[in-house]
């Protein structure tokens, strides 16, 4: 991670998906408890954030040499500059505020873990945030389902989790379309999306990649993807049917108790035009859910193992806790959609600052989001 988190605007020339970055990689079946953080170089003109308030709110982390977070800061420690004019801290909060988290959960028959490791991993997560934190779960196949409005009941959420179940389908730009602009947006305060998925859409109408990082540009929250890696497990169940109730051939599925085998196609193996399975679409997927994480500050997790993924969210759930927060009003003669530069300064000897350097003032334009079933 380096000293500046820098976040751009998403704007491909010719197509409107996320350009293809890397190979995709086979499976990792071995354990390993560390989750490993996906880096890449950062670009001069990475760092643009979107912003439809008058409020430029800068979440940031201080950090000393050593890598450790520097808490206990205040107000009066930070300075704020915008194309190098000292700004007013108008708004300020520590890291001991709560946040809202989002946990979005991809329950497509693509995913590698079996259910029950997924709900385990997540029921850990919860218990690690903190008591005032509020937690909405959502899952999505083909349809997006609303488990658990924003609360800090954790016996509501428990039961939000464990409701989870796999089935066809994968609608993923719709989920976070739904949860970006139909949830969070209308929330105050600190926010964090945690998204557990292989990144692979193959069912979404209403929503896509460029639409989903767009948005994420305006979005005054933090998103975390845990990304897991299906191509081999997809490609060795191509074009043959699942069974249903046998959990060597239906990854995630929990072994059922039906006498007959069901064999249906899952929409998001198997497919007319072989939709989620190829190599190019792998690419894609790793650089959108890339894209989301850069753009908004957070990190991108991978996790091929049930060691990372436990581990990805005890990272995830340490970091929520080192965030501050600023935010400043930009000048009223501030044009619209024009950059400006950010710099966060702290007034303490052998800290590093990570923070977005730019942003862009502008109105974000209302569309309508996809329904939950």
């Amino acid at each position: 991670m380096s000293a500046v988190l820098v976040l751009a605007p998403f704007i491909p020339a010719q197509s409107r998906r996320v350009p293809p970055t890397g190979t995709a990689k086979p499976n990792e079946r071995a354990p390993q408890p560390t989750p490993t953080p996906l880096e890449r170089p950062v670009a001069e003109d990475e760092g643009i954030v979107k912003v439809d308030t008058k409020v430029v709110t800068v979440p940031v982390r201080v950090i000393d040499r050593k890598g450790r977070f520097v808490g206990g800061l205040t107000k009066d420690d930070f300075k704020v500059f915008e194309d190098g004019a000292e700004q007013e801290v108008a708004y300020f909060s520590s890291e001991q505020e709560p946040f809202t988290v989002a946990l979005v959960l991809d329950m497509s028959y693509s995913t590698k873990f079996q259910i029950a490791d997924i709900q385990s991993a997540a029921i850990s997560f919860i218990d690690q945030l903190g008591p005032r934190d509020k937690i909405m779960v959502v899952s999505f196949d083909q349809n997006v389902h609303m488990l658990c409005e924003p609360t800090n009941d954790r016996g509501q959420i428990y039961r939000a989790i464990r409701s989870t179940k796999i089935s066809t389908g994968t609608s993923l730009y719709e989920a976070v379309d739904l949860v970006m602009n139909e949830r969070l947006k209308q929330i105050k305060g600190r926010k964090a999306i945690i998204l557990f998925t292989d990144g692979v859409d193959t069912t979404s109408t209403r929503s896509n990649d460029l639409i989903n990082i767009s948005d994420a540009l305006e979005l005054d929250a933090l998103i975390y993807p845990i990304r897991y890696d299906t191509f081999q497990d997809v490609q060795s169940m191509k074009d043959k049917p699942v069974v249903m109730n046998d959990p060597a051939r239906l990854p995630g599925q929990m072994p059922g108790n039906t006498s007959i085998p069901i064999r249906v196609s899952a929409p998001t193996v198997v497919t007319g035009n072989e939709r989620g399975t190829t190599v190019e679409e792998y690419r894609r997927a790793e650089e959108y859910l890339s894209q989301l994480a850069l753009r908004t500050g957070g990190t991108l997790y991978l996790a091929n193992s049930f060691g990372n993924l436990t581990g990805a969210y005890t990272k995830i759930a340490s970091e929520l806790r080192e965030y501050y927060s600023l935010g400043f009003y930009p000048p009223d003669s501030e044009e619209p959609g024009k950059l400006r530069k950010l710099k966060v300064r702290v007034d303490k000897p052998d800290v590093a600052v990570r923070a977005r350097e730019s942003y862009v003032a502008g109105k974000a334009q209302k569309k309508k989001a996809p329904a939950l079933k």
